[in-house]
């Protein structure tokens, strides 16, 4: 099998996996892209010396200057989390696209609000700038993951929700290396830190120009009854005509997924709100869905994230030059390993192994890590250099890092956009970024004073974290790739869940080749017709 090699489940004609599918997973993605800029260059812009004498933190004591750099960095965090809930009445009654257009609007004015602030009318601007700009990217983070995965094909959802977390780390590594680029070429004053500011402007312009060419989901045109236009832009997405067999099969399984929806949970704004209340079923994937948020941030990637100088100078590393430098290097491992687990690892490793194994691997890593900071102590040491075992820390914590993002970087985001039936997506995505935005917000407020009071102790903590996540994952999360969104309640009815994913492939495949042999004597399609489209990689 090569890199792009897919597995199936079920035949599919070469045609669905087109450009117009990657193009409009791209457009959506480029809100993450906004999330992940601000998630790299706050941080590093707020130690920036130009950004302290602007503002006076120079003079501020320790304890004050930690609660104003956690207050400016977690307002984002907190607008975030009641963005993504409000995503769910836009995207219900007025459908996924204009809950991107609301989004990237909201984002706009936020960022735009930010640039007119400085030491006269002091941090007000810059507060309640960000909380917009939360607020607009929560409402795309419950949106974009949901639009993407219902107009992905099966083989390639993984891959395609994917692109939601690459557009993350692009823009995280345009904002760990704009830093270090202006820090080395612009004199130090107000144009140094408006710089990184403004650039958020750019993502999001991008973003509100792609939305003038993308289409409605068809799922979501189905579940509110304008069938004409889903079927058309269905066959546009898939490049296919509607009397083809994939369409005949797909608007078919669509069709019987919301004839059993109405049946058990109903089909209606607030039928969701009573399903998640009174369905053990839905609580229960609720509760996963929303627990493996807590376990990716217990990783202690926001941590680096968000407070990068103040993590490097907590492994022995000093100067503001070399701290936004090693900064830009973690940006960059982390978007080699994004990219190495987009286009291979999601659709052929799949989503369970990947937990584990990433959460193992950087618990090692980050045992080793605090180990060191416990002996050597270099914060409190300091030697002018690094030494030679803070080199090792520092592999160590690349390494974790190298471990973390093609693991659970994205994976959890593409597990909440495939386990929900579509009359439930939208409210659990709520729930899911919602509980992202909760413990990053958490993260992120309390990061300096744990830094400050832990020391060390905060490398156990997130290492245990880790280790505790394997255990959940082994028993609670079932493999989802390759498996179509309307057959998910199918996998969880399977027992043992580590077996589940291949009973069902299984099954799924027999039930496809009765049903194509059945269409075929029917006459609805001639046999030639039929061995012409049948080609499947596994």
């Amino acid at each position: 099998m090569g890199i792009l090699a897919l597995v199936e489940d079920r035949p599919t004609p070469r045609a669905v996996y087109n450009w117009r599918v990657y193009l409009l997973a791209a457009v959506a993605s480029c809100t993450s892209c906004m999330i992940g800029y601000d998630s790299a260059f706050i941080g590093t812009t707020i130690t920036l010396s130009s950004f302290e004498d602007e503002f006076g933190l120079n003079t501020m004591s320790t304890s004050r200057l930690d609660r104003v750099s956690a207050n400016i960095v977690s307002v984002f965090q907190a607008g975030a989390f009641f963005g993504s809930f409000f995503a769910y009445p836009v995207g219900y009654i007025w459908g996924r696209r204009v809950g991107l257009l609301c989004a990237g609007l909201i984002f706009m004015l936020g960022a735009g609000l930010m640039l007119g602030a400085n030491g006269q009318r002091g941090l007000g601007l810059i507060y309640g700038g960000r909380v917009l700009a939360g607020f607009g990217v929560g409402a795309g983070s419950n949106m974009a993951p949901i639009y993407i995965s219902e107009l992905s094909p099966p083989a390639i959802r993984g891959r395609l929700v994917g692109t939601y977390e690459l557009g993350w780390q692009i823009g995280g590594l345009v904002g760990f290396w704009i830093n270090y680029g202006i820090s080395l070429h612009i004199a130090p004053g107000p144009m140094q830190w408006m710089i990184p500011f403004g650039v958020q402007l750019i993502p999001a312009g991008l973003f509100l120009i792609g939305l003038l060419f993308i289409r409605e989901s068809p799922r979501w045109l189905f579940s509110r009854g304008r069938r004409e236009q889903a079927i058309k832009n269905l066959c546009w997405m898939r490049q296919l005509p509607a009397d083809d067999i994939y369409l005949i099969e797909e608007i078919g399984a669509i069709d019987q997924a919301l004839e059993e929806q109405r049946a058990s949970i109903g089909l209606g704004f607030w039928k969701p709100f009573r399903a998640a209340a009174t369905n053990k079923k839905v609580m229960y994937r609720l509760f996963l869905g929303s627990v493996l948020f807590l376990w990716q941030n217990g990783s202690g990637i926001n941590a680096i994230n968000y407070y990068s100088p103040t993590v490097f100078k907590n492994l022995g590393v000093t100067g503001e030059n070399t701290d936004l430098f090693s900064t830009g290097l973690f940006g960059v491992v982390k978007t080699i390993g994004t990219t190495l687990w987009l286009l291979y690892m999601i659709d052929r490793v799949g989503r369970r192994m990947l937990l584990m194994v990433g959460a193992a691997g950087s618990s090692v890593c980050l045992w080793i890590v605090g180990g060191y900071i416990k002996i050597a102590d270099p914060s409190k040491n300091p030697t002018g250099k690094i030494t030679s075992g803070g080199v090792a820390a520092m592999f160590f914590f690349y390494l974790s890092t190298a471990f973390y993002t093609p693991t659970w970087n994205g994976t959890p985001w593409v597990i909440n956009a495939e386990i929900f039936e579509p009359n439930m997506r939208s409210l659990a995505q709520a729930c899911a970024a919602g509980s992202n935005w909760f413990w990053t917000f958490f993260i992120s407020r309390f990061t300096p004073q744990m830094f400050t009071t832990m020391s060390y102790g905060i490398w156990f903590f997130f290492a245990s974290l880790m280790a505790l996540s394997v255990v959940f994952v082994f028993f609670l999360i079932p493999e989802t790739k390759g498996i179509p969104l309307e057959s998910m309640d199918q996998l969880f009815a399977h027992q043992p869940i580590r077996q589940a994913h291949g009973v069902l492939l299984q099954q799924l495949r027999e039930d496809e080749e009765r049903f194509r042999h059945d269409i075929v004597e029917s006459g609805v399609m001639d046999e030639k017709r039929h061995v012409e489209q049948v080609e499947v990689v596994v």
